[in-house]
């Protein structure tokens, strides 16, 4: 009987957790009945609960909904979209067309969030050894840059001279700090950096959808890591409606450029075995 219930026990505690607890007739989700949550709290409200463990307030759930529409798609240049493209062209269903894409989103494509919200830690780190605020961002880049190589996520893009994404995330911040709902620290962080970057380069250099959104996620308290996570769910829509769209024009085999263009070859000549 002793080794029975030790092997009942080991087994119920092999996959312990503390998001959901499901019996017969009864789902809870971080203690809430999931029927009290269905019609009550938005998807954001669901997706911080499920990673956080309570309820986001009003002005937090706003500023997290504001960061998931912003980074919803880029356009089917855009890696990730062009996977889930291509992939729906060669016949994978939607799911394997969003795994497909989703797997694209690392440190290159789609992890410049995560990476700003390790920046932004880094200096906020110095400010608190008592660094003072121009002397830690300095410092935080030098760094940054050092270890891993001269392009600094979240600043500049190769498409919008100023994103119009980030300008209005800010100015959301701005209207949280004022609200009380943020402290506005890591705002005035990044804002240092574009700062910096003007003196360093003698031009502006600004804010893009990665440093913007790095902003609300570090002032909301997620952790780098959850930076890119939670990216990953916004961008996951428009891999879902290009892949749905794709989908409908029943066209094969599409690869990433038009069969009518042509590559450059740069390997050897034709040459023969004899």
């Amino acid at each position: 009987m002793t080794q029975a219930f030790d092997a009942a026990t080991l087994a119920a505690d092999y996959w312990s957790t503390s998001i959901i607890d499901i019996h017969p007739g009864s789902i809870n989700v971080r203690g809430f009945p999931i029927q009290e949550l269905i019609g009550a709290v938005s998807f954001p409200q669901m997706i911080w609960l499920m990673l956080r463990g309570e309820l986001p307030d009003k002005a937090q759930a706003s500023l997290f909904e504001a960061a998931l529409v912003a980074s919803v798609d880029h356009g089917p240049h855009a890696p990730s979209i062009a996977i889930s493209r291509m992939a729906t062209s060669c016949g994978l269903p939607l799911n394997g067309a969003m795994a497909s894409a989703i797997n694209a989103l690392d440190d290159v494509h789609g992890g410049a969030g995560q990476q700003a919200v390790e920046l932004y830690d880094s200096i906020v780190a110095l400010g608190d050894a008592g660094v003072a605020s121009g002397d830690a961002i300095a410092q935080g880049v030098d760094a940054f840059i050092e270890t891993k190589g001269k392009y600094l996520p979240g600043f500049g893009h190769r498409f919008h001279p100023v994103d119009p994404r980030a300008v209005k995330l800010l100015a959301l911040v701005d209207a949280s700090v004022e609200q009380g709902a943020i402290s506005g620290r890591y705002a005035a962080v990044a804002r240092g950096i574009e700062a910096l970057l003007k003196q360093r380069k003698n031009k502006p250099v600004p804010m893009n959808i990665d440093g913007a959104t790095a902003v609300i996620y570090a002032e909301l308290g997620f952790a780098p890591e959850l930076a890119r996570g939670v990216f990953c769910l916004s961008r996951a829509v428009g891999i879902l409606s290009h892949a749905w769209e794709q989908r409908g024009r029943n066209e094969r085999n599409k690869g990433p450029m038009p069969r009518q263009m042509a590559y450059t070859y740069t390997g050897k000549p034709e040459r023969h075995l004899t």
